[in-house]
């Protein structure tokens, strides 16, 4: 299956891609099958559903708003669709309904959302299981994992090798198969192509040109409204932790350039779109929710401090899904599956890649700056406090996007020589996360979480 860079880019709302918006396309997705089944084999008595979430999705659930997500989902509602709307009033509505508009089924959230932490389900740790039963049998059933990004398979697909789902981000039948680093930048030689425009020749396969440079525009004007609707937002942002939001002041605090840095810049525009994304408004995958901020910082600070021009921002845009999708084909962008690593650190070997690319450097520098951001958050644990995704998410978004436009710099002032290679560090983030203890793996069971202390 093909992953396009308007795919690993998506539109939606936070506070996670994994946990709300996958559980909502899925749920989405159920009632379709709903409907077809009903389509042949009318009900003759009360048809009721339920959801069990398993695993990360039940640890942590509450926080990310997933059981929101799936209420929202069996009503028909999509996160792109939801992008720019006010959904707080919507969910206060659907919460109290106790059916579902198809057929009147009986679905009440409070009693028929089930979290189960119990052993999470062999194949990932979001797991989510969608049953609609007839009298007292179920009659139809389905397991759907929330695999990172936004991305949503079935237990049927992860069970069949031969199945190429979402979890896999290359097209092996490609004219640029990106499935390594390594055949990357044989690729590049050969063709005597960049990345990015080994990338857009993909992406032509599917969709026109001016499909293909519409879908960036639109991510990137998403992405820039995010960054300026965090720096002119002040509060508390919700979950009960009583987190104040920063970003506006700090914004605020740098229009005096006297002591100001280049990395308050990029932790003003990181902090402000996880803020937003706290908050369950607009975001961008980038790759997943809880990055979100990091190639936004780096991609905004290029073009409104060093006059990027619209080609470059695609040029960034291409180049950096290239990255995230071999990441995703060869380990995972999950934090449920891996950890922060598989999130933060993805988003900034992406960012460093792009900004690398738009800065004039070659395929060799670009994987040398993408391995080194990567290198630097290997190990990374994903513990959120009280599974919001606020404490330690919106600062490490900040420390991201420094480490990618640092490990640009350091790419930059080499020619593409360095004694790890892109794909060695992507199987080390691999190896690193299975080895990892469940409890650093979006459980909040351990780390941060369990840290606080009661003042």
């Amino acid at each position: 299956m093909f992953v396009s860079v308007l795919s690993l880019f998506k539109i939606g709302i936070g506070p996670s891609s994994s946990h709300t918006m996958g559980p909502m396309l899925a749920a989405n997705q159920f009632m379709t099958l709903i409907a077809d089944f009903l389509a042949t084999h009318p009900p003759t008595s009360q048809l009721k559903l339920q959801c069990t979430l398993k695993g990360s999705l039940s640890f942590t659930g509450k926080g990310h708003a997933t059981d929101k997500a799936v209420v929202l989902g069996l009503h028909g509602y999509t996160p792109l669709e939801l992008a720019e709307q006010e959904v707080t009033t919507l969910i206060d509505s659907l919460w109290q309904s106790t059916h579902l508009p198809l057929n009147n089924i009986q679905f009440n959230p409070k009693n028929d959302i089930i979290f189960d932490q119990g052993p999470p389900l062999a194949e990932h740790p979001n797991g989510m299981i969608l049953t609609l039963t007839h009298g007292e049998d179920a009659c139809l059933s389905e397991t759907y994992f929330s695999i990172g990004g936004g991305f949503i398979t079935t237990l049927q697909e992860m069970q069949n090798p031969n199945v190429i789902t979402a979890r896999s981000g290359a097209c092996t039948s490609c004219i640029y198969p990106l499935t390594s680093a390594k055949e990357m930048l044989k690729m590049a030689k050969s063709s005597g192509l960049s990345l990015a425009q080994m990338k857009q020749t993909n992406e032509l396969q599917y969709l026109t040109a001016a499909e293909l440079n519409a879908g960036l525009d639109r991510i990137w004007q998403a992405m820039q409204t995010c960054v300026q609707s965090g720096l002119k937002t002040e509060g508390i942002l919700p979950g009960g932790l009583k987190v104040k939001r920063r970003a506006k002041a700090l914004f605020d605090a740098i229009q005096n350039p006297v002591g100001v840095s280049l990395n308050d810049w990029l932790c003003a525009y990181a902090m402000a779109v996880n803020e937003e994304n706290a908050a369950g408004s607009m975001v961008v995958t980038a790759p997943t929710n809880g990055a979100a901020g990091v190639i936004p910082a780096v991609l905004y600070y290029f073009v409104h401090h060093e006059n990027g021009t619209p080609e470059q921002v695609r040029e960034f845009l291409l180049t950096a899904s290239a990255i995230g999708a071999i990441i995703k084909y060869r380990s995972s962008i999950s934090g449920a599956e891996l950890g922060c690593q598989a999130e933060v650190g993805s988003a900034s070997a992406m960012a460093a890649a792009g900004l690398c690319a738009v800065r004039g450097g070659t395929a060799e520098q670009i994987e040398n700056a993408a391995e080194i951001a990567l290198e630097h958050h290997l190990g990374m644990t994903c513990d959120p406090v009280k599974g919001l995704v606020q404490v330690p998410c919106i600062e490490r978004n900040g420390f991201g996007a420094i480490k990618a436009y640092t490990a640009t710099s350091l790419a930059l002032r080499g020619n593409g020589e360095h004694f790890m290679p892109l794909d060695g560090c992507i199987d080390a983030m691999k190896q690193t996360g299975l080895e990892m203890s469940h409890k650093f793996k979006e459980t909040s069971l351990g780390g941060l979480a369990v840290s606080v202390i009661e003042c």
